[in-house]
């Protein structure tokens, strides 16, 4: 298959009487995208949607509310009082501690396999290390070094050593379970005595070299961030554990 990667070239560009079929697109830019008079037929589209209408119909509403009828939990992550903030932190924790042990019924290093060219389980573990690190230690706490080592930045984020990440490590699982959990700890600490006022107070921006880019936020706003991402990237990781256990 034709690769085409880090290339702006198709910005407005126009696709006309061509077939795409089984075309993969990862980590695209699709913002404005008009599409008239195309076959979508089993197609798999996951990304951050908003503002997407299919024969004039905005879908995203509706899928949000789909997904909240499967997904129960979900109403759970949208906390707003420091009660509901750190019930959250139970669904995500509830969340992971069941992907990790159906991942241990697997071969041990079935969790550092790629799937589709996704992030294997152990990549997105370093992930949501990173997540919370961002949008907490940095976001929230205005921390001027939060970031773990082991965390491991989206794609898009390719200056991660000024944050002290270290992407060439190779860490056990192990190690990264006990990272993740220092970092839910920190959270939860955060939260066991967080008042309203706290939650919805203005804070920032942060200026020190990470991410997300400075701005004035909440911590309310930030840590539903990560309840969000969290989640996402649970569902991901079972997503790629059921091809696993047919393998």
């Amino acid at each position: 298959m034709t690769r085409f990667e880090g290339q702006s070239d198709y910005e407005g560009a126009e696709f006309v009487d061509l077939s795409m079929a089984g075309a993969t697109f990862r980590e695209v830019d699709l913002s404005d995208t008009r599409m008239h008079g195309v076959l979508l037929v089993n197609a798999d589209i996951d990304g951050a949607i908003d503002g997407l209408r299919v024969n004039g119909v905005e879908v995203m509403p509706l899928i949000e509310a789909e997904l909240d009828r499967l997904h129960p939990e979900r109403l759970r992550l949208r906390p707003t009082t420091p009660e509901e903030m750190r019930d959250a932190v139970d669904v995500i924790e509830e969340l992971w501690a069941a992907t990790v042990l159906r991942a241990s019924a697997l071969p041990a290093e079935a969790v550092h396999r790629s799937v589709n060219d996704e992030w294997s389980l152990a990549q997105t573990l370093r992930h949501t290390i990173f997540v919370v690190d961002a949008w907490y230690g940095h976001a929230a706490a205005l921390r001027p070094r939060p970031f773990h080592p082991l965390g491991l930045p989206a794609a898009f984020i390719t200056n991660g050593a000024e944050f002290g990440i270290d992407e060439s490590v190779a860490p056990t699982l192990d190690e990264i379970l006990a990272a993740r959990a220092e970092r839910i700890a920190d959270l939860r600490a955060y939260l066991a005595d967080v008042t309203q006022e706290e939650l919805d107070r203005v804070r920032g921006p942060n200026t020190a070299p990470g991410c997300p880019p400075p701005a004035e936020r909440t911590a309310a706003q930030c840590l539903r961030v990560i309840f969000n991402d969290e989640w996402a990237h649970a569902q991901f990781a079972n997503r790629d554990l059921a091809i696993l256990e047919q393998a």
